[in-house]
């Protein structure tokens, strides 16, 4: 302090610094093969001229590098307060079509808006790291620069998978979880999740078997934990009848139904007749998305993802329309660290209408790059008032799992579930949809 002026930070951008790292991931299972024994993520970190550092997250596969390098690069000189600008930035590097094709082919979405989609998935961990620079500066928590949090804890919900108890050969890091290929497999799951983390809403990752043994399980779940709200998300494999079949059999159990067919048109027949909100995070993933979905009632329930949607300011942009239209929002969850479930957990606490339970891989990632890892109490992760996301980065962790992937010979840098199912079974094919 200088008499009663506060002394300001240089918030100019000198250095970018991008570390791809492998972390473990299990054996689970989905729509389209099984998850590879490790999984890429991008760390950024934003150095500014004032000493000030902040860390941001998104995905790590080649074509996130492709994009993220060439921005990363044009940074340096400019301020970390200049969000607009960062997007606009963005907006101008081209995104090969092939690129776009590996990235988001899968659930019909469109090619212009998936390249922005996959622009915008760059942006949002600069955009993060950028908030957490200004934090840091203004000793702030993320959340009181997104206008102050609404609640003090941000609820998220148990994500239940079909899995391995190993990865095939007995690839990757070893976890103690077992098996869970069942109905009873999944139950014993979900109770240890109860166990361990408080978790009071249960979400299923189905796909995987014939609809009959995924409503079994719903129904023991259902069994096992009255009164709790169940999701299932069968990424889309199902025939508009086959969804209204489901919904039938769980309308009476099932919090909502998430993505049960492909695209917009479907998802708005399916959801005329189900008797079940309809959830999404495959036909709305954009803004140019909404208003067909919205006007055709296709959805009930957005799943935010501010890496998709572009960071944390537009994820509150996309929590106003839905509250305009009166959609419900929730919130996504790919494999992810502790710096995505920190800004997750920061943008959360200033949504009024965050309708449900978020979703979180988190406790499936038994790494990270954090000195402390984020902890789930009843279920909820409690909002900081440290500045910036208030986490830290292990500079040694960071290394190491920077070493694997420096030391991976390019087969586990971009993620290809099929390839990893063909491991255990050679004739695998991602199926043709809708599978059933």
């Amino acid at each position: 302090m200088t008499g009663s002026r506060r002394m300001t930070a240089d918030l100019t951008v000198t250095e970018v610094r991008l570390t791809p790292v492998l972390v473990s991931d299990p054996p689970l299972l989905n729509s389209q093969g099984v998850h590879q024994p490790y999984a890429a993520r991008l760390i950024v970190e934003v150095v500014t001229a004032g000493g000030v550092t902040g860390v941001g997250e998104t995905y790590g596969d080649s074509k996130y590098l492709e994009l993220a390098r060439p921005l990363a690069n044009a940074l340096p000189g400019r301020q970390v307060s200049d969000l607009n600008g960062l997007f606009a930035l963005a907006a101008t590097f081209e995104v090969a079509s092939s690129r776009v094709h590996d990235a988001f082919d899968v659930g019909g979405t469109r090619g212009v808006q998936t390249a922005d989609k996959l622009r915008l998935s760059v942006a949002s961990a600069f955009e993060v790291a950028f908030l957490d620079v200004l934090g840091k500066a203004k000793g702030l928590p993320v959340h009181a620069l997104l206008g102050h949090k609404v609640r003090d804890r941000v609820e998220y919900s148990a994500y239940l998978f079909y899995r391995w108890a190993q990865h095939p050969g007995g690839e990757g890091e070893p976890d103690d979880w077992g098996e869970a290929v069942d109905p009873a497999g999944i139950v014993e799951q979900a109770r240890r999740f109860v166990r361990d983390y408080g978790f009071r809403s249960f979400k299923l990752k189905g796909g995987v078997h014939e609809p009959a043994q995924e409503i079994a399980a719903v129904r023991a779940l259902a069994e096992a934990f009255p009164g709790a709200p169940l999701r299932l998300d069968p990424n889309g494999v199902w025939s508009v009848a086959t969804s209204l079949k489901v919904a039938a059999e769980l309308r009476d159990v099932l919090q909502y139904l998430e993505d049960p067919t492909t695209g917009t048109p479907g998802m708005a027949e399916v959801a005329e007749e189900a008797g079940v909100p309809l959830a999404t995070n495959m036909c709305v993933t954009t803004f140019p998305e909404v208003p067909e979905a919205f006007a055709t009632g296709a959805v009930q329930v957005v799943l935010s993802d501010h890496h998709y949607w572009g960071g944390l300011a537009r994820t509150r942009e996309l929590a106003a329309v839905c509250r305009t239209f009166g959609v419900g929002l929730s919130m996504h969850s790919n494999t992810h660290l502790g710096i995505s479930l920190a800004a997750m957990t920061h943008v959360a606490a200033t949504v009024p209408n965050l309708d449900y339970a978020c979703d979180s891989h988190y406790p499936w990632q038994t790494e990270d790059v954090l000195t402390r890892r984020l902890t789930f109490r009843d279920g909820c992760v409690d909002v900081g008032d440290a500045p910036g996301l208030g986490v830290e980065l292990d500079r040694d962790r960071l290394a190491a799992l920077h070493e694997r992937w420096l030391q991976d010979d390019g087969t586990m840098r971009d993620r290809d579930d099929a390839a990893a199912m063909r491991k255990a079974d050679p004739g695998w094919i991602s199926p043709t949809l809708p599978r059933w």
